[in-house]
């Protein structure tokens, strides 16, 4: 999509119910003539009485008259405004889904980049105020503005004096609403940089509570939310008292078009330009013509939180996608191969653009053979999460290529390399369902057994039993009672049931004591046998037996080869493993004496 003024984009979203938009636009035009008809009703009976024709059955015709025009205004207008909303909220739910579409086509990385507090504001609350435009602005605003129109033609049609007078109070009242949004924009914008801060502010505090509350710092965090909360609410006051007068003398100034209707319509009945009859219709009609426009100012400001509204939403739908295949590829093996593979995390990469000089990995070239145990090892930050989520296509590469079984990456669809490649992480997410489900994302189809099966072949089947529901416990109420080796270890039996040939961890034993290293270690063997294994760890001992290990720090490859080789060839890789064996050693240490105290 074009980039396109709010208005624009608002339209564009609107096209999908395009059909319903247009009757429900005509239905409020109907409306506003339906709420005419009683002005021309009233005229009608005035005139009766001033000419002293009035009589009841003339009476009661021209109410019915007045009656049919409040119910013809009445029903079309409720026509109007259900199919405006019937239609906002099908668009609503059409750009949600295009959201959600896109953040999966999307390279996984930059959508993980993105704060949850941040999608949750866009998805729901940005999306939420998008509509107003379309369930009122629309259909109301079109009406709002031909109610005025079709008023003061009326009022041209019995005195052009009268109708120009009536309209005097407009320019009056634009001009101090003209002074008031002189530097509207500007403290719009900063009212919307004061309110993200407060939000981030506040989902800091709510995430980071148990933190808070650990090390004891609830007093100066509180301070922090409280002096955000403050500072948000002593803005938006300031800049409201800076505008008040302002604003209450246009709204107390616009629609009092008595002030000019009554001198002028009383000059003009003395000289006899005017009956009494259309001397009183002006007065009446006056009062309504500058109604509706009030609303308009209400919708300044609307407009403004939908134009932030639209431009956050159209940012994620347009948000660079992953180019995509549809033809199957044909992978005969499950080799893995990089070859000068150079990447960086460049802030212009959502963009297209690239800075080659802050590259993350440099010229890599690597190959894991179909069936064999491969580990990355090296400093943190050293580029060894980055390498295995390239594999996984979270982004594409800045150079070089990437190839499962001969294949450039590129050129398999997303969806066979997802069936391809199973990752599992340290960060391993349970959703609000079952224990049972949550395994089940591994293969939907998968029947109950085949589920306990990989959870058996996990080492997860004893501890889920022990929960109060076994399978049916809802994960959000076992969250709290699992540890993080037990998280993992589910994590691993989805990626069993899912039986990719190419399984990726991720510090998948990041958060394993001791006494569950060697039910993970089993975990992982049922998970990868015959599989072509990566895994990334800086627990050594876990990947020691690996058919190669690769060394890499500061993006570049230093050394590759088994265990034994390292220790005697690489410095780097030998001072890891002494201070893992220390650390190990230490552990034990610690648990000896902890042992002598509780004796």
């Amino acid at each position: 999509m074009n980039k396109k003024n709010w208005l624009g984009v608002v339209l564009y979203f609107a096209s999908s119910c395009r059909i319903q938009m247009i009757i429900s636009v005509i239905c409020a035009i109907i409306s506003v003539v339906g709420g005419l008809v009683p002005y021309v009703g009233v005229y009608q009976i005035i005139i009766l009485f001033f000419q002293g024709q009035e009589n009841i059955d003339a009476i009661l015709f021209w109410t019915a008259i007045c009656a049919g025009g409040y119910v013809v205004k009445f029903i079309f207008y409720a026509i109007s405004t259900t199919l405006a909303h019937y239609s906002a909220y099908s668009i609503l739910e059409n750009i949600r889904l295009d959201i959600g579409d896109k953040l999966m086509k999307a390279p996984l990385g930059t959508v993980l980049n993105q704060t949850v507090g941040k999608l949750k504001s866009v998805i729901i609350d940005r999306v939420e105020t998008i509509e107003l435009p379309l369930a009122h602005l629309i259909p109301e605003g079109i009406s709002n503005l031909l109610l005025p129109i079709a008023v003061f033609i009326y009022l041209i049609m019995i005195d052009w004096r009268m109708a120009l007078i009536s309209m005097i109070t407009i320019p009056i009242a634009g001009i101090a609403y003209g002074i008031m949004m002189r530097n509207y924009n500007k403290k719009y914008n900063d009212y919307m940089e004061s309110s993200n801060y407060v939000n981030s502010v506040i989902v800091e505090y709510i995430e980071g509570i148990e933190v808070i509350k650990a090390f004891n710092q609830s007093t100066s965090s509180y301070e922090k939310f409280q002096k955000a909360v403050e500072s948000f609410k002593e803005y938006t006051l300031d800049w409201f008292r800076s505008t008040w007068k302002l604003m209450n003398f246009g709204g107390a100034v616009l629609p009092s078009t008595l002030l000019g209707t009554v001198p002028l319509g009383m000059y003009l009945y003395i000289r006899g330009s005017l009956s009494p009859a259309e001397l009183t219709m002006c007065l009446i009609l006056s009062l309504g013509i500058v109604t509706p426009l009030t609303s308009f100012t209400v919708f300044v400001n609307d407009a403004k939180s939908i134009e932030y509204a639209v431009k956050d939403a159209d940012e994620f739908l347009n948000l660079g996608e992953l180019e995509d295949v549809k033809d199957q590829a044909n992978l005969m093996h499950y080799d893995v191969e990089l070859k000068d593979v150079s990447f960086s995390y460049d802030v212009h990469k959502i963009s297209g653009a690239v800075n080659s000089t802050n590259n993350v990995l440099q010229n890599i070239d690597l190959k894991l053979p179909q069936g064999t145990f491969a580990a990355l090892v090296g400093p943190s930050g050293g580029g060894k999460s980055t390498v295995a989520r390239l594999i996984a296509r979270f982004w594409d590469v800045d150079s070089g290529e990437i190839k499962i079984g001969g294949v450039n990456i590129k050129k398999i669809p997303l969806v066979q390399l997802a069936d391809t490649v199973s990752f599992v992480t340290q960060d391993n997410f349970l959703f609000n369902c079952s224990i049972m489900e949550n395994i089940r994302l591994g293969n939907p189809k998968a029947s109950d057994a085949e589920v306990i099966n990989a959870a058996k072949a996990a080492c997860c089947d004893e501890f889920i039993r022990n929960l109060h529901n076994g399978y049916d416990t809802n994960a959000g109420e076992a969250g709290g009672k699992l540890s993080g080796g037990e998280k993992q270890r589910i994590a691993i039996a989805r990626a069993i049931l899912k039986n990719a040939p190419i399984i990726i961890l991720d510090e998948a034993t990041a958060f394993t004591d001791p006494e569950n290293e060697d039910k993970l270690q089993k975990s992982i063997a049922a998970l990868t046998r015959g599989k072509t294994l990566l895994v990334i760890a800086h627990r050594l001992s876990t990947v020691k037996k690996a058919d190669q290990i690769i060394v890499i720090e500061k993006g570049h490859i230093v050394n590759t080869g088994t265990h034994e080789k390292l220790i005697e060839v690489c410095t780097l890789y030998k001072d890891m493993w002494e201070a893992h064996i220390g650390a190990k050693k230490w552990a034990v240490n610690n648990d000896d004496k902890r042992g002598e105290v509780y004796v």
